[in-house]
């Protein structure tokens, strides 16, 4: 291992046949790793539902919540393009997944492809308006997502009026934005007045209330991806990879892989395990664990 060797180095380290293979995405995987996600979030809904025991729902509704918030893993793909081959199924699969979790895809696309252009760059990386936590009270306040929700009801009813559309959107894109945001404000506003008009108490049991519960776990997922990594553009060093057990993979499309997903973003999530093994030797910022990212951001305070 060298350090001076940058992602770019890696990157072109690979020959031409090697990037062409990472890069081949197929409608396949995606649908495989979506529907069994979605089957297992129709058995803990099922479990939800069924009322046979106090700690069973509770259980379920965690769980439940925690499967909800990780649609974020498919979102992020697709407006990448890499969930799946064919464009109409990206577009399909961030529409749903971004009006679940309350973050319209156009919107969020612009976000994180700034975000990717100017990765920790910190007058420029859009994750960065929201300053990193440094103390135990920021931190908490972090991990309850009561941050998150504030800011995307106030950016999503903020671009509905049209008063403020962030600079990270293009001039083209603003009309998009705009448009979409108002949508999916009328959308919320019929399904409320719906739900409670007829009594449908699913949606708060199976939607309103597990996104609540759920997003605590994606916070913390979120948050080690680039908490303590220096703000340079190499993304060997900007960007962590944690080697965190199966089901994390999993549950976050293997996303862990954080390193390789910045330095060739147009690779889909099922090679970036093939990636991380081709940059390994280079990786700059690694974990064992979410367990032990945190104890080194919670160390520095």
């Amino acid at each position: 291992m060298t350090g001076e060797i940058t992602h770019r180095d890696a990157i072109n380290a690979l020959s031409q046949s090697q990037l062409i293979a990472l890069k081949a995405s197929t409608d396949a995987d995606g649908l495989r790793h979506l529907g069994a996600q979605v089957g297992l979030l129709i058995l803990t809904g099922v479990l939800i539902m069924g009322g046979w025991s106090v700690w069973l729902t509770a259980i379920a509704l965690v769980a439940h919540g925690v499967l909800l918030v990780f649609l974020f893993a498919p979102l992020h793909e697709s407006i990448h393009e890499t969930a799946f081959r064919s464009h109409w199924l990206n577009q399909a699969a961030a529409a749903v997944d971004g009006f679940l979790l309350f973050l319209p895809p156009k919107y969020f696309r612009y976000f994180h492809l700034a975000h990717h252009r100017h990765t920790q760059d910190r007058g420029m990386d859009p994750e960065l308006i929201t300053p990193k936590p440094t103390t135990w009270p920021a931190y908490l306040w972090r991990l309850s997502g009561l941050d998150y929700w504030r800011g995307q009801v106030s950016a999503l009813a903020a671009c509905a009026i049209g008063s403020h559309v962030p600079s990270f959107v293009p001039r083209t894109g603003r009309t998009r934005v705009v448009r979409e945001a108002r949508i999916y404000v009328a959308i919320y506003i019929g399904v409320a007045i719906v739900a409670v008009a007829l009594g449908l108490s699913w949606v708060w049991w199976l939607w309103i209330l597990p996104v609540i519960l759920g997003q605590p776990f994606l916070r913390a997922y979120l948050l080690a991806e680039h908490t303590g990594c220096a703000y340079v553009p190499d993304m060997l060093v900007n960007s962590r990879t944690v080697f965190t057990g199966p089901i994390v993979h999993w549950l976050a499309w293997n996303m862990p892989n954080h390193t390789a997903h910045h330095a060739i973003p147009s690779v889909p999530f099922h090679r970036l395990p093939e990636l991380t093994a081709r940059l390994r030797e280079n990786l700059k910022v690694t974990a064992p664990t979410y367990v032990t990212v945190h104890r080194q951001i919670t160390r520095e305070f």
